[in-house]
């Protein structure tokens, strides 16, 4: 079976980001249901990990967090893929004052 490929990004997405200051040597814990949300996901998925952190470190934590089989790869590249999840995207749906209107009035829904 063809799987579309999905990247996902790491902070905000799958840990609690936003709840501590950043560090760069630390990632904070996994969300609550991200690992529900990963096993149905990889069911019809291909998955990556998209983060800008270390990737030896997103790696640790994926392990860490026993969610490590369901990515095949992670990458601070914005890859050829089906869709990306973020925490921190607008969707351009084609009309160009609408997406300058959503860009304005956008908050991360960690900051809301």
């Amino acid at each position: 079976m063809f799987k579309k490929k999905i990247l996902i990004d790491l902070d905000g997405v799958l840990n609690e980001y936003g709840k501590e200051p950043y560090e760069e040597n630390f990632i904070p814990e996994i969300k609550s249901g991200a690992v529900e949300f990963i096993e149905k996901l990889s069911k019809f998925a291909e998955l990556y990990l998209f983060t800008s952190r270390n990737l030896m470190l997103s790696a640790k934590w994926l392990f860490d967090n026993k969610i490590d089989k369901y990515f095949k790869d992670i990458t601070n590249i914005k890859i050829p893929s089906y869709l990306y999840v973020d925490d921190r995207c607008i969707c351009f749906k084609g009309n160009y004052e609408q997406t300058l209107n959503e860009i304005q009035k956008f908050c991360v829904y960690w900051k809301q």
